[in-house]
């Protein structure tokens, strides 16, 4: 259109590292982090993170585009990693500090990073990971992150790298908002990780769509409790600086009287993370259950526990919201608060349990389709299709592996790989993973996250995971479950006690066949590996 001016004066590229320098200045004089008896300022952050680019750029030679890890928990240094980092104009990949050296060795030799960043417990497990690939690769360069308190002799250490930086560098925006900022890894439980690569535009908006679909005001306290290798923090570490909140630490220790303390002192609103954080807090000794100033809102995303842990962790007065998403999705697509009466809460948590609600205001489109003629199912409630994905907030692709980019994206939406059906309202409830689902001989489907939740429910399992495995008929599958007991007991008479209480709340055809105790098999990200469980059917079988 006649008139039209695309300048530097109506168009920035799009990224988070806006945030920060807005931070900087309309919250300078607020704390920005709390770490133990350690704090700073926005305004000192912002600084931090402009000395630490100038410091990459001018001498350790970064250049735009270069890749640099991290393997550090959740302390400040990793949260200023988050802007410093992209400040010189390269790409994070933040990973799972979980991983033992051969798979890290695996995601090094695809990221090729010029610099890692590692927390000091964690340089043994780095040098033997390039040590593996010292035939094939320049190892590189490690910068070793202590404690606030710390000095480490010998090496380059976190804060000396900073103190060699300018405060006057200019920092490096992107030349085009969908240019990379991160690489994240999948959990890898069908397989080998694959690393989602972030733009700083899916980041910049999908930050903002974090604040509402988490219904954050200005100035949240936040609990880090989600590891910051999980897509970010779940992108809070970049939401928070929009919000000029403060970010609370506690390192690698996760226990129930740190989280409780820690929301009495600073007032903590917000914390999120696997569904293992409810546990922590409803099983906490009632010493550390302490009353809680206000109301702490608190997002999970996975298989929830069990019913009881639930009510246990309102009555504490948490307010709990369940989320669906993954990776590909920059964390939790969804979000839903778990609404409930008291007096029918169990009922209710049959059918609110897996329903995820609706996609957010930024992302596009959140459907249920047929993955084959790629209509949308009917809001019928029973019909089941493909979740998928639509928008802006997605990743740009799977780094150095185009055909799989492809594939998660053919016929023009992210193809989840999870089935679901949705209700008359729009909600998505999902019913399981595609690979998961278990047919059975009547043609019959059967969810393994339904079976497993009414199994979760009994007050002797801990955990719970179900595969299927062919009937004598030879047509259909039978479910199978695999129970960990959160007591030793007589296995004979808890297999029969177990069935007995899934036949009185599930349809015949999915109580399952038989129950197998023991240890699950569980992933560096603190998924179960049902791949393996499936291996071990398949050999029980074989060997009967």
């Amino acid at each position: 259109m006649e008139g039209v001016v695309l300048c530097s004066g109506n168009y920035i590229p799009l990224s988070p590292i806006s945030f920060l320098e807005r931070a900087g200045s309309v919250y300078g004089d607020r704390d920005s982090m709390v770490y133990g008896a350690w704090k700073t300022s926005w305004r000192e952050t912002h600084e931090r993170c402009i000395k630490l680019a100038s410091a990459l750029v001018h001498y350790l030679g970064i250049s735009p585009g270069d890749i640099v890890m991290a393997f550090a928990p959740n302390i400040p240094a990793m949260y200023e990693l988050h802007f410093g980092i992209p400040m010189a104009g390269a790409i994070l990949s933040a990973l799972n500090t979980r991983l033992d050296a051969t798979t890290l060795a695996l995601l090094l030799e695809q990221l090729e990073p010029k610099i890692i960043f590692v927390y000091y417990e964690f340089v043994e497990v780095v040098q033997e990971a390039q040590s593996i690939l010292s035939e094939r690769s320049k190892p590189a360069q490690l910068v070793v992150i202590a404690e606030y308190d710390q000095t480490l002799p010998g090496s380059l250490d976190y804060n000396s790298l900073i103190a060699m930086g300018k405060v006057d560098f200019e920092p490096i925006r992107p030349e085009n908002e969908c240019d990379s900022i991160s690489v994240n890894y999948t959990s890898g439980s069908t397989g080998i990780p694959k690393g989602a690569i972030y733009s700083h535009r899916a980041a910049y908006l999908n930050s903002l769509a974090t604040i509402f679909r988490c219904d954050m005001k200005q100035m949240p306290v936040f609990l880090w409790t989600v590891d910051m290798f999980r897509c970010n923090g779940w992108c809070f570490a970049w939401a928070m600086a929009a919000l000029g909140g403060t970010n609370i630490f506690l390192g690698t220790d996760l226990s129930a009287k740190l989280i409780f303390n820690a929301i009495l002192t600073h007032k903590v609103t917000h914390l999120c993370g696997a569904p293992t954080i409810l546990n922590i807090i409803a099983d906490a000794p009632t010493c550390d259950q302490r009353p809680l100033p206000s109301t702490v809102d608190i997002i999970v995303a996975g298989a929830l526990p069990a019913a009881q842990v639930l009510i246990k962790v309102t009555e504490l007065g948490f307010n709990v919201s369940h989320g669906y998403g993954m990776t590909e999705a920059l964390g939790p697509a969804i979000v839903a608060p778990l609404q409930y009466s008291s007096n029918s809460f169990d009922e209710q948590m049959k059918t609110i349990k897996h329903r995820e609600g609706i996609h957010n205001l930024i992302m596009d489109g959140a459907d249920v389709k047929d993955p084959n003629t790629m209509k949308s199912i009917p809001y019928d409630g029973k019909t089941i299709g493909e979740v998928m994905f639509k928008g802006n907030t997605m990743m740009s692709g799977y780094l150095k592996n185009t055909k799989a980019t492809h594939e998660a994206f053919r016929g023009g939406w992210y193809r989840t790989g999870d089935l679901a059906i949705r209700h008359a309202n729009g909600c998505i409830q999902m019913k399981d993973r595609a690979k998961d689902i278990i047919k059975a001989s009547r043609g019959e489907v059967i969810s393994t996250i339904e079976v497993e939740a009414v199994l979760l429910s009994h007050p002797m399992v801990m955990e719970a995971a179900v595969v299927g495995r062919v009937g004598n008929d030879h047509v259909g599958e039978m479910p199978f479950a695999f129970v960990k007991l959160k007591e030793e007991g007589c296995s004979a008479c808890m297999a029969k006690e177990i069935i007995e209480f899934c036949g009185d709340r599930l349809p015949k055809y999915m109580v399952p066949n038989s129950v197998v105790f023991g240890d699950l098999p569980i992933n560096s990200t603190g998924k179960i590996q049902k791949f393996v469980l499936r291996e071990k059917i398949n050999a029980m079988a074989n060997n009967c």
